[in-house]
């Protein structure tokens, strides 16, 4: 689930202060009568960043995206791409390229022409044309298919037909809205890396819209999270998923274990937390300004926990007592659900390293097992 892209840029642009936002979105509502979209949100997008927008269906990211792309007007607020206002700038004349989920191929066009189309259309010399649409299918690998029509292409092919005639016009920005959404799940992660591979080469800035989490931590360098209109964090893929600021962003991205409670006191960086059901205050340690008594929630990822038959003998680690309830073996790990109390399930992810000499698990069903985890593993929410 944690698949970072090694796709990052040679520096963090975002957290140089020198550094010039290359799309600056400033206060953009857009309201549709009395629905709210897209609340007022500010995003700076750094010049050969390949950015995730990432939500449920109905978030306001693909309403986001076709204001960027001039198909939708703010409300209110502003769009600055390479430091031009876009207010009174139609979609043809913006530095920006979109790329639609059903590809729109022309079906009676080849390969060739289909990617020659817009520079075509804009006028350009034929043996410019000819160059750099022979240099785009070169780059897509679909040299050898320019000839044919799309009726005779894969779901992989025509989605790399329509990302080249995307790009063959040199936009500044490519705006990909869930540009990866017809494919089967190996076409999916495989065409995720030649996108990162192209997007590499070419240096374009990238604004993909997904709803698809592992989509969106394999190939982005940020990501926008967006719910209801307004991002909830924005950040590398990392940090949003190790450090979630709030609960929806923890259970959107991967799966969390949430525990419910008050906190009881600290000792330094360490805070205590009463949960009902438990027999134990939990530890965690703490970034937030934590009170007593305050209402807090900690989020433990399943990969961060340990699961044993035996109780722990190190008393530095939170420690729970549960039963079996379900085993999800996947190959490379296995998931158990842990019945702790009525009210208390929690999932462990086991990596299975070895080879089970008599196929048992780790635990069986039914079995009395102890979860137990460092206190820098859990992230305590206020949110």
């Amino acid at each position: 689930m944690t698949t970072e892209s090694h796709h990052t840029l040679s520096h963090q642009p975002w957290l140089d202060p020198e550094e010039k936002p290359f799309i600056r979105i400033q206060g953009v509502t857009k309201q549709f009568g009395a629905f709210v979209a897209v609340d007022s949100v500010d995003l700076d997008i750094y010049k050969g960043e390949l950015f995730a927008l990432l939500g449920g269906s109905g978030c306001g990211k693909t309403t986001l995206l076709r204001m960027i792309a001039g198909f939708e007007s703010p409300t209110s607020g502003r769009i600055v791409i390479d430091g031009e206002d876009m207010q009174d700038v139609p979609p043809y004349e913006r530095p920006v390229n979109m790329m639609f989920q059903s590809y729109a191929l022309f079906p009676h066009m080849t390969v060739e022409q289909n990617v020659a189309y817009g520079l075509k259309r804009d006028g350009v010399a034929r043996e410019e044309i000819r160059t750099r649409v022979d240099a785009m299918l070169e780059m897509v690998e679909l040299a050898a298919f320019r000839k044919r029509k799309p009726h005779q292409l894969s779901g992989g092919q025509k989605q790399r037909v329509a990302l080249a005639r995307s790009l063959v016009k040199n936009p500044k920005v490519l705006l990909l809205d869930e540009p990866l959404g017809a494919l089967d799940k190996r076409l999916r992660e495989q065409t995720q890396y030649e996108l990162m591979n192209i997007q590499d080469q070419l240096g374009v800035t990238f604004i993909v819209v997904t709803h698809d989490q592992e989509e969106a931590m394999t190939l982005s360098t940020r990501i926008a999270v967006m719910d209801h209109g307004w991002f909830q964090q924005i950040g590398t893929p990392t940090e949003i998923y190790e450090f979630p600021e709030s609960r929806f962003v923890a259970d959107f991205i991967g799966s969390a274990n949430m525990f419910e409670g008050r906190v009881a006191g600290h000792d330094g960086d360490v805070a205590s937390i009463d949960v009902e059901g438990l027999p134990e205050p939990l530890k965690a340690e703490h970034t937030a300004s934590l009170r007593e008594g305050m209402q807090v929630w900690l989020a433990v990822r399943p990969e961060k926990m340990r699961i044993a038959t035996e109780p722990f003998d190190d008393s530095s680690l939170n420690s729970i007592r549960g039963s079996v309830e379900d085993i999800g073996y996947y190959g490379d790990s296995s998931t158990y659900r842990i019945r702790v109390n009525p009210g208390m399930r929690l999932e462990i992810t086991h990596p299975n390293l070895r080879r089970p000499r008599d196929g048992r698990h780790v635990a069986d069903w039914d079995e009395t097992v102890y979860i137990g985890w460092v206190p820098e593993a859990g992230v305590v929410l206020t949110r």
